[in-house]
């Protein structure tokens, strides 16, 4: 009889940590004298360490000096009823300078002095957030691009013609300035053909997409061309699936991406290094706006340097039109990458540490017509 009591009581127990390791949120429980006894799988991998490595830390030794989280849980604690609070700071420099997150904590149960604590990040979500306010961002600059287009390029194909007119009956000295006209408009056009970009609303061609065909691609240009005196190297998943996109528009993408990456190393460094990585995150899904779908973004395409960073007073507006870290940049080449990505139903985020600045795209996989994603092997 015991022996079937205690071969439930461990069937039970096997069937809450495999729920547990099922949630895609970082659970901890500590003890009363929050010492952490147990963790799940997500609680490993958001504070980068093993659950046996946690299980000899306090909860103070995960935490920043003097977090709030401590006396949340003893709060919690002493009252005997769960505690929230919001959009707290976390960061350590093992996971990372800021790391914003909700907490929420509530006792295993009646006089039991243990707490359960579940972290939800916020980063994650403000920044789809704030792809979506790029997207609009982009299409206004789209509208403005339209009318650019009509309204200065005519006229101004009608001063670069004048002033070929009057080159063939002027001196040479004049010649000089008819040539400056000219070189001016033709400068002109380009920046509003930068401009038209963002105008053109008509379908994405789209096909299955070999990723590594396209980075490798980016990584010769690159190589042969703006970093050439930099170091260029790739970490990919071999068993990644195609990803359901635009090719030519992709090598647009992380060519503008890997010539950031360049241009912010400078081409004065002894050590620049910019690595491309590739790897399968399920578990990352976006709403899409005006539907109660939610499309599934695991593919992550990653361009990492070691330059010195964004400025903070940037990194939350960096995609947004005519923000620029360059005294000569336009500002519009990461405005593009984030219209074209969306536009093919993904999100771009930047993460910047000094020495560690990173780009990641995540995107949908290509599934069949019959809606069946490709194999992965794993």
């Amino acid at each position: 009889m015991l022996d079937e009591v205690y071969g439930d009581l461990a069937s039970t127990t096997r069937r809450g940590d495999a729920i547990l390791n099922l949630l895609p949120l970082p659970v901890l429980q500590v003890d009363g004298r929050n010492m952490i006894v147990d963790a799940n799988v997500a609680a490993e991998a958001f504070f980068q360490m093993s659950r046996s490595t946690m299980r000899r830390n306090g909860l103070a030794d995960l935490l920043p000096f003097g977090s709030p989280v401590i006396s949340l849980v003893d709060e919690a604690r002493r009252r005997g009823g769960s505690m929230n609070e919001y959009r707290v700071d976390i960061g350590t420099p093992r996971i990372g300078s800021e790391r914003i997150v909700d907490i929420f904590v509530a006792p295993a149960g009646e006089a039991d002095p243990h707490i359960v604590l579940l972290l939800q990040e916020r980063t994650i979500a403000e920044k789809i957030d704030r792809q979506l306010t790029h997207r609009g961002a982009a299409r206004s600059v789209g509208a403005m691009g339209s009318m650019l287009a009509h309204e200065i390029k005519n006229p101004l194909s009608g001063i670069r013609g004048a002033a070929q007119l009057l080159e063939s009956s002027v001196s040479d000295q004049d010649r000089t300035l008819t040539r400056l006209i000219c070189d001016e408009t033709d400068r002109i056009v380009k920046l509003v053909d930068r401009f038209e970009h963002f105008a053109d609303g008509r379908p994405v061609e789209r096909e299955p997409v070999n990723i590594h065909a396209v980075l490798e691609h980016v990584r010769r240009l690159a190589g042969t061309g703006f970093a050439r005196h930099i170091r260029l190297a790739e970490a990919y998943d071999p068993s990644l699936p195609p990803v359901y996109a635009n090719r030519d528009q992709l090598i647009q993408v992380f060519l503008n991406l890997v010539k950031n990456a360049a241009e912010a190393i400078g081409p004065d460094a002894l050590d620049g290094e910019i690595e491309l990585t590739t790897a399968f995150r399920p578990g990352v899904r976006l709403s899409v706006p005006g539907s109660t779908e939610r499309v599934s973004l695991p593919l992550e395409f990653c361009v990492r340097d070691n330059g010195p960073g964004v400025p903070s007073d940037l990194i939350r507006n960096l995609f947004d039109p005519f923000v620029t870290t360059k005294a000569s940049g336009s500002g519009l080449g990461l405005a593009l990458v984030a219209k074209i990505v969306g536009d093919h139903g993904g999100v771009v985020e930047c993460e910047s540490l000094p020495r560690r600045t990173t780009f990641r795209v995540l995107m949908p996989m290509h599934s069949a017509r019959d809606g069946r994603a490709p194999d992965i092997e794993r």
